[in-house]
């Protein structure tokens, strides 16, 4: 049987932890989710309602590539208001979620062969969309004094593209502004193209994260409705290119997606005017952060790099294991709690590593505590 090499990429780890937690639910066990990023609640109400509206109005067919025109001007506004960023609406590109935004990014900017710098621990995606395209991943190993970012005196040279995420996943530490001008400063002197992650903004503590549109009109800026609106399932995003770069991006979307859903682009537009509800579920994110910070290192879990963002904690736990997807295993087998072993975000260190997602409700995540405690007899 014929196979490309291209789609020799490694499993999506913790989609295999989901997936035995969800057969473990089947065989009636009740297994506390800490595993997968995916927020704990539904789509805002008024997503729903608009959808419905929209769904007894007439026939939801093919809008333009970029997206509807009106989802376009409302994502400029949201960096108006939240940056403080004059954006033109023409530089916004919707997407079928944010992955469809690495694959346009990626094949518009790249070609095979070309290296691309991510730093490590990452989101694993990076690397295996990098490889299906035939481009050549640079893992760039941080760590928990560089609060797991990287930084420009230890990137490699004839890098094509840098790949940066604030905050960041696993780890959800953030770069302020001036970490990610140096950055950006590094990939400009550099001749560097910056795909800058910002899915997790508007999910923060403390401080607001920076965008790179707000030091640089040079970036590729992806986002996503999936996190802060709680649409994981609904597969909407966008990325804002340079002016120059649009029509580029529009010919590729075209023949890739035609273009991202209708019926989820209507629930974006509403859910943008719906920040009463996000900031609720924020609350609980603090809540959860605060309780697994309170608890955790009572379990040994203390080697960690406090998050600014997101909703996870990236633990060291070689004092427990070398082996942390056997150790999360067992725990998912013994004590009914689903983790991530750090495998699927740095395949050289990561076995040293769990992620813990405190995405879902607080009471699920106070009784995957609970259980933990009991299972380490702590």
């Amino acid at each position: 049987m014929r196979n490309s090499r291209r789609g020799e990429v490694d499993p999506f780890i913790v989609m295999d932890v989901l997936r035995a937690a969800r057969q473990a639910e089947a065989a009636g066990r009740r297994i506390a989710h800490l595993e997968i990023g995916q927020p704990g609640f539904p789509a805002p109400k008024g997503a729903l309602a608009a959808l419905g509206e929209a769904m007894q109005s007439g026939a939801l067919g093919y809008t333009e590539a970029l997206g509807l025109p009106a989802l376009r001007a409302r994502i400029a506004r949201l960096y108006r208001d939240r940056y403080g960023i004059e954006l033109n609406p023409e530089r916004v590109i919707v997407t079928a979620g944010s992955s469809a935004g690495f694959l346009l990014a990626f094949t518009a900017l790249f070609d095979a062969g070309e290296k691309v710098g991510l730093g490590l621990p990452g989101y694993p995606s990076y690397r295996h969309i990098l490889k299906a395209l035939s481009l050549e991943p640079v893992g760039i190993e941080t760590s928990a004094q560089t609060r797991y970012q990287p930084v420009p005196e230890e990137l490699p040279e004839g890098l094509a593209g840098l790949i940066v995420a604030s905050p960041g996943n696993p780890s959800g530490t953030m770069l302020d502004r001036d970490a990610l001008g140096g950055l950006l400063d590094w990939a400009a002197a550099n001749g560097t193209a910056f795909v800058s992650d910002e899915i997790y903004h508007g999910i923060d503590y403390g401080f607001r994260p920076v965008s790179a549109l707000e030091l640089t009109d040079d970036a590729w800026v992806i986002n996503s409705f999936s996190k802060y609106w709680s649409m994981t399932g609904w597969r909407v995003g966008w990325m804002v290119v340079p002016e120059a770069q649009v029509r580029r991006v529009e010919r590729l979307a075209q023949n890739l997606f035609i273009c991202a859903p209708h019926a989820s682009q209507v629930a974006a537009l509403a859910a943008l005017d719906c920040d009463d509800e996000a900031q609720a579920n924020l609350a609980v994110y603090a809540a959860n952060r605060e309780m697994l910070l309170d608890r955790l290192p009572g379990m040994g879990f203390d080697r960690i790099a406090p998050p600014d963002g997101a909703f996870y904690i990236y633990a060291d736990v070689s004092e427990m294991t070398r082996d942390s997807r056997a150790f999360a295993a067992e725990i998912l087998d013994r004590a009914d709690v689903a983790l991530t072993p750090g495998l699927d975000f740095d395949p050289g260190r990561g076995a040293r590593f769990l992620r813990f997602s405190y995405a879902a409700g607080t009471e699920e995540i106070a009784e995957g505590l609970d259980r933990l405690e009991r299972f380490l007899g702590r």
